[in-house]
């Protein structure tokens, strides 16, 4: 699959000196999905109808009141924001006190992980656009890999069935704002498709939010399915309640 409009791009493993760029890519790719995350979430039925309520309330108590009424709904959509970044913050805190803090022992000096980083040259010079790692893994059971997890679709007669065996996760896969939609994010997903199927992964997953619609359109167009959800996102149970954020797990069988 080729990188749309012909723009020269490269992905090689990583190096030492991609750290503080590949960091600081994970940082921004995380946070971005803060404000889509909370324009879906108030725009759900049930908290329109919320905000409205409690607007209505703010503006009989504030004696017909339309400053109160907005105040108290302006107070509602603060919670939801609050909620979405919270999650998402929440999230890349984990992630930067485990992986993120030591790429070389997470993933270099790991026989089945590996990690990449995509760049092409902007004014003359190499720009990192783009990271993703994987990890190797050993399923004990399906029995196991379920139990943490609500809304599964898998069934007995999947194509995952009760296959146990080893498998490849897929972590971090970012592009950078500016080169989306360019054919460097599947560039970069079939180049760990090929990682795992050399090293004899049985199949390759990963999670995603439910707040990344274009995520789960480019994995899907790669036969992954989902076959699990949580709400667990590293936050208060409530904080993913009122955001509407979950956990979708997905796979594909290689």
């Amino acid at each position: 699959m080729a990188p749309k409009n012909n723009i020269p791009f490269s992905i090689r493993k990583y190096a030492p000196a991609d750290q503080r760029a590949a960091m600081s890519l994970f940082r921004d790719g995380i946070m971005e999905h803060v404000y889509p995350s909370f324009f879906k979430a108030l725009s759900h039925p049930d908290h329109i109808g919320i905000a409205l309520s409690i607007s209505m309330a703010g503006y009989i108590l504030g004696g017909s009141s339309y400053f109160q009424a907005l105040l108290f709904g302006g107070a509602w959509a603060g919670l939801i924001y609050y909620c979405c970044h919270e999650i998402y913050e929440g999230y890349l805190e984990q992630r930067m006190a485990a992986d993120m803090t030591d790429f070389q022992a997470s993933y270099v000096d790991n026989p089945d992980g590996a990690f990449w980083v995509a760049e092409t040259e902007v004014k003359g010079q190499q720009k990192l656009i783009g990271i993703m790692g994987v990890v190797g893994k050993r399923a004990e059971g399906e029995g196991e890999r379920f139990d943490d997890w609500n809304g599964g679709v898998i069934g007995e007669e999947s194509e995952f069935g009760q296959e146990a065996g080893s498998y490849g996760e897929i972590m971090h896969l970012v592009v950078a704002f500016p080169w989306r939609r360019k054919g460097f994010g599947s560039e970069m997903l079939q180049k760990v498709l090929d990682f795992c199927k050399e090293r004899g992964f049985v199949r390759v997953v990963l999670d995603v939010s439910s707040s990344q619609v274009a995520a789960i359109g480019l994995y899907q167009k790669f036969g992954f399915v989902q076959t699990a959800s949580h709400n667990n996102t590293h936050s208060n149970r409530w904080f993913s309640r009122l955001a509407r954020i979950s956990v979708l797990r997905m796979e594909k069988a290689i």
